[in-house]
């Protein structure tokens, strides 16, 4: 059995009279996939331009990690650092698959 959502709802609340949520019911998740792809903000403003801001994949950093950076600036700063020791040779390299064969069956050995 569902239970009913009992919040009071206060007479002096703000909220005007058509926006009745009663019998509504919200979708968890219903964005969720779409923002972890990244998404556009385009703003058209009044003189006719239009300014346009791309905001990429959220990236979520494990607790333990997150401990030694305070802001994002940091993480930034750190990442960069550690991309400059790598040789430029080895960034436009593809790593090589590794196939492996199969080796020949030994012959059984003669039983004397």
């Amino acid at each position: 059995m569902k239970k009913e959502n009992n919040i009071p709802i206060a007479e002096d609340d703000d909220i005007l009279p058509e926006y009745d949520f009663t019998g509504k019911k919200g979708v968890r998740g219903k964005y969720y996939l779409d923002r972890q792809q990244g998404y556009t903000v385009r703003v058209h403003n009044e003189d006719g331009t239009i300014t346009e801001t791309h905001y990429g994949p959220e990236i979520r950093l494990d607790a333990d990690v997150s401990a030694f950076f305070p802001d994002a600036e940091s993480v930034n700063k750190a990442l960069r650092m550690l991309i400059s020791l790598i040789p430029i040779k080895q960034m436009g390299e593809k790593k090589a698959k590794y196939i492996a064969h199969k080796q020949p069956a030994k012959p059984p050995a003669a039983r004397k």
